[in-house]
């Protein structure tokens, strides 16, 4: 009887956000931003036009730009967000661009989780561009989690690639046992497709924050490129 209301509450929770208009979700997410420890909400603008928020102002690093942006995609209702926020690093944070690219590159030698040998670091104005091949696409995403928060940097451009891995059916069975794995709700309800090693994902999911569970773990197959992803929520 408890999971049957768990259920029916969670079906209803998603009913409310599809009708949720566009000033409850700038409160919201105005909220959340306030609610964010690492986020000085005050310099950060709000404005929602038909579930798509765009938040403008400016911060005092791109580490907080960052969590600006992931503060907004976790609030319901959310469709998509647009960041038209600039880093204004203030004197202390300010470095010179041979001094943050031999920081990302002690930044990933040190970790034993990045094989940095195949990596290079371009820096121009505190934008940091990484290039070079991976086998495993969490390797590629901790490349530039990794240097997030160094100082000096104002942007991440994240070019690594991944080195050719198994065929399409694999893939697929793959994507289709980690999301059963992860009891994502109504699994069987994501199709996914599978073209040499892009993805399309489709169907409907209750929020975004499942949206990307899913999205994360289809990244984190093995011989996925690139992701279409073509979910609602």
């Amino acid at each position: 009887m408890y999971v049957m209301c768990l259920k029916i509450t969670h079906a209803f929770k998603g009913d409310v956000d599809m009708f949720k208009s566009d000033t409850q979700i700038q409160q919201d997410v105005l909220a959340e931003l306030k609610w964010e420890p690492s986020v000085r909400a005050t310099d950060i603008g709000v404005e929602v036009k038909d579930g798509i928020v765009t938040l403008a102002g400016h911060v005092d690093s791109y580490a907080e730009k960052w969590h600006a942006e992931t503060a907004a995609q976790r609030v319901s209702g959310v469709k998509g967000v647009a960041v038209e926020i600039d880093v204004k690093l203030p004197g202390s944070n300010q470095r010179t661009d041979a001094d943050i690219a031999r920081a990302v590159k002690n930044t990933l030698e040190w970790n034993v989780f990045i094989p940095n040998d195949p990596l290079k670091v371009m820096v121009e104005d505190g934008w940091v561009t990484l290039t070079g091949e991976v086998p495993w696409e969490y390797q590629r995403r901790l490349a530039a989690s990794s240097i997030r928060y160094l100082a000096g940097v104002t942007g991440v451009s994240n070019q690594i690639i991944l080195k050719p891995k198994p065929t399409a059916a694999a893939v697929k069975a793959d994507i289709e046992a980690s999301l059963k794995r992860r009891a994502v709700q109504d699994a069987n309800a994501i199709k996914v497709e599978v073209h040499d090693h892009d993805v399309t994902l489709s169907g409907k999911v209750h929020s975004l924050a499942e949206k990307s569970l899913i999205h994360n773990a289809v990244w984190n197959s093995p011989g996925v490129w690139k992701v279409t992803d073509n979910i609602k929520a």
